[in-house]
């Protein structure tokens, strides 16, 4: 099984407001870079979106993943353990249920492990990302909503 590894970064204006992701995935000598925009979301659901939509990406279950992010929301509720007893409360009281339910079905699909990243340093992939986020949330033309934080 190849070793992946994934730079995701979120932003938004506003937070809330238009917001969007940016992902690198490498693997071997394949590269793939993927954003998204929104019209109305927050910097948390961005960063955590990004995430599920790299992981959903990988074809092949039990694939060992290093992902690279510069949000201590994310990287420490996972690496902390904090979500699986958010998860094990049915996610009473927390913020972003749907997207952590997400995350939760890839992340366990595969091998998974969490670095995180100082933002807007000397991390290549990782400004990238930002790049790629902050150009999505900037496209209105092509905002998607996002359903679970305007529903």
């Amino acid at each position: 099984m190849p070793q992946i590894t994934i730079y995701t970064d979120g932003s938004a204006r506003g937070n809330p407001g238009p917001g969007g992701y940016g992902c690198v995935l490498l693997s071997g000598p394949y590269r793939k870079e993927l954003s998204q925009g929104f019209r109305r979301t927050t910097n948390n659901r961005m960063e955590l979106m990004g995430v599920c939509a790299a992981l959903e990406l990988l074809r092949f279950d039990g694939s060992d993943v290093t992902i690279y992010s510069d949000s201590k929301y994310v990287v420490d509720a996972v690496t902390k353990g904090w979500v699986f007893g958010w998860e094990r409360k049915g996610f009473a009281d927390k913020k972003n249920p749907d997207l952590w339910q997400r995350f939760l079905r890839s992340y366990r699909r595969h091998n998974v492990h969490f670095v995180w990243v100082k933002g807007h340093a000397e991390t290549v992939e990782n400004n990238r990302c930002d790049e790629l986020a902050v150009a999505a949330a900037l496209d209105r033309a092509h905002l998607a909503e996002d359903t679970g934080y305007e529903a």
